[in-house]
């Protein structure tokens, strides 16, 4: 470190009078103990608070404290500035969740949670949103953009104080009222934590922080991330260890937060960052010179402290597109770097590029399957078919994709159903139940993503004119019942009912019998459910074939086709409606049964057997 000879905190409004030295303690840090003056704290609650140091160079620098829990941005200068925070302490109310057996993440940021042009608050979040994201089903939610950040269109990712959360969408008692009422509905709440790299704000963040480029970073080109314009942590100093290992520490401690989704692991555990390379799977590719030790050791210490201290308590997931093996297992054990899961993203990319480059009667069903399929072996990974990264501008959602060309004028039930409208609802629905089902053994899908919301998000900015009309959530169209998006936002919440039912995520991977490209079919099985999957645009078959193992009567428990979800109802869905195994061996399964598969729908069945313990079940 580059240690300023002289080091003093300043606070209260006189910052040219009111100051106190700091002494240098034996593992070269700073620090200063103010004891309470007359029973009272020495600094008042709300109190402004900076650090001043005279460098080597005898230059005089003032900076706000690397672990401040307050930063606001003062109106005049819109500099953030350090706040000392020391309000009466939140009392918590319910106990932390167990850690999901199924994970269903619902991804949101709390800023654009609500129709308004405008910031939301935690508050807003807390009354109007999170009460949907328990109806519908999930049991986790990842919350972006929460640690403070200084450009509130980076969506969270140039953090500039890593010990505060976003003073933009309110209080920290807030956000902990906020994540407290989670567990009281038994939602798990994770944080989208950037460790991966900082913002390289000099006044109000960590860079330059003693003078010098190489307080909390790598000094010169390999402390600066070239495509992010960030800085990039030295993972190999012990204070940058103490401060990121605390930092997750302090969210878990202080707000009970649940885990963590790194962000940007695949930069941190590469010294290339990933840029411009690929990943074959070539072990070459993994482990060599390229590969930043320091990094992968940081992320080692930080999951297994983690998982040590909070047994069966947190979660972590791993933002990796690489597919470092090992980077999901445990540490002690296997040498692992421990993450929980890691996140498909190979998933959502396909998705894109079939709907931007290809007819749908040239989507590959073999390619389809390899991607959702293609995970390591006991390496848990989390499947969508998008996620924020899909809904910012200059990208398109699914339902974007699918339908933008008359999502403004015909989603509307008084409306003509079109063709494009058909079958952007149909696909729209495919897509989400077949990453479900095969993709992963978790399932994640971004805020509003679920009734297909009709348009980008882009920040304010200057290209944008500061506007905020795209920086906003309409869940107001899903509560519509005129209009169509009803029906997206109801099969959404059908689909995770199949897991809260019959564990799909948990169970063991599907067992794919059939990928047929003449006929557009997918068929597989997976925690005892046979799902079936027509993609093919105008194609339907009466008494198809399909392979299956275990015998029985088996009943649909889903159709993308039904009537409620918007669909023509060509399948039914009755009690009466049944199918039953014959034994002929099909597709390399002891049996198989006849069904009808219209064209751009998939069906799940069940053994009726299953069904009726499920019912006895819950009545018990």
């Amino acid at each position: 470190y580059s240690i300023p000879l002289d080091t003093q905190t300043l606070f209260l409004d006189g910052w040219d009078h009111t100051s106190h030295a700091m002494a240098r303690n034996s593992f070269g840090v700073w620090e200063i103990f103010l004891p309470n003056v007359n029973g009272r704290a020495p600094i008042p609650h709300g109190s402004k608070v900076k650090i001043a140091m005279l460098t080597y160079e005898n230059q005089r620098i003032e900076r706000i404290p690397a672990w401040i829990r307050r930063a606001e941005q003062d109106p005049i200068t819109k500099l953030y500035e350090g706040i000392f925070w020391n309000p009466v302490p939140y009392s918590f109310e319910h106990p932390r969740p167990e850690k999901p057996v199924s994970l269903r993440i619902y991804e949101a940021h709390i800023g654009i949670c609500t129709p308004e042009p405008k910031i939301a608050s935690y508050d807003e979040f807390r009354e109007q949103v999170l009460p949907r994201i328990a109806a519908l089903g999930y049991n986790c939610i990842q919350l972006m953009a929460i640690v403070e950040h200084v450009y509130y269109g980076s969506f969270g990712y140039q953090v500039s104080n890593y010990f505060a959360i976003s003073s933009r969408y309110g209080t920290p008692e807030q956000l902990k009222y906020l994540i407290d009422t989670a567990h009281g509905m038994g939602v798990s709440v994770l944080l989208d934590v950037v460790h991966s790299h900082a913002s390289k704000n000099v006044l109000d963040g960590l860079n330059m922080f003693d003078g010098t480029d190489h307080c909390y970073f790598h000094e010169g080109g390999r402390g600066r991330h070239d495509l992010w314009d960030s800085r990039l942590f030295h993972y190999g100093k012990h204070e940058v260890l103490r401060f990121l290992m605390s930092n997750v520490r302090f969210f878990v401690e202080e707000f009970r937060f649940d885990g963590f989704r790194f962000d940007g692991v695949t930069s941190m555990l590469y010294k290339h960052h990933g840029i411009a390379r690929g990943f074959s799977g070539d072990y070459n590719e993994y482990f060599g010179p390229e590969t930043d030790d320091e990094a992968i050791t940081y992320l080692m210490l930080v999951n297994h402290m983690l998982h040590e201290l909070y047994p069966r308590k947190m979660l972590t997931i791993a933002e990796d597109v690489s597919g470092m093996p090992l980077l999901c297992r445990p540490v002690t054990e296997e040498g692992g770097v421990g993450f929980d899961y890691r996140l498909g993203m190979a998933i959502p990319d396909m998705w894109i590029r079939y709907l931007k480059e290809l007819r749908d009667e040239d989507w590959d069903m073999g390619y389809i399957v390899h991607t959702l399929c293609n995970r390591r072996w006991r390496e848990a990974t989390i499947a969508y078919a998008e996620s924020h990264d899909q809904a910012l501008v200059g990208d398109k959602t699914l339902a974007f994709w699918l339908m933008d060309k008359e999502m403004y004028t015909n989603m509307s039930d008084l409306s003509e159903l079109t063709p494009i409208i058909d079958r952007g609802l149909a696909l729209h629905k495919m897509i989400r139940l077949i990453t479900f089902g095969l993709g992963g053994e978790g399932y994640l899908s971004f805020m509003g993503n679920e009734f297909g919301h009709p348009e980008w998000l882009d920040f304010p900015r200057a290209g944008n004119n500061w506007s905020f009309w795209y920086a906003r959530r309409q869940f107001n169209l899903a509560d519509d019942p005129l209009l169509r998006y009803k029906y997206l936002n109801g099969f959404d919440r059908e689909m995770l009912a199949l897991d809260v039912k019959f564990k799909c995520l948990a169970a063991a991977p599907g067992h794919v019998s059939l990928k047929h490209e003449a006929d557009k079919m997918i068929v597989f099985e997976r925690a005892g459910l046979l799902w079936i999957f027509n993609f093919h645009p105008w194609k339907s078959f009466a008494d198809y074939r399909v392979g299956i193992e275990m015998p029985g009567k088996y009943r649909v428990v889903l159709c993308t086709d039904s009537s409620v979800f918007g669909g023509h109802a060509r399948v039914s869905t009755e009690a009466s409606a049944f199918y039953l195994t014959e034994a002929v061996p099909w597709h390399d399964r002891a049996h198989s049964l006849r069904v009808y598969a219209p064209c751009r729908t998939a069906l799940v069945l069940a053994l009726e057997t299953d069904l009726i313990r499920l019912r006895v079940g819950a009545k018990q």
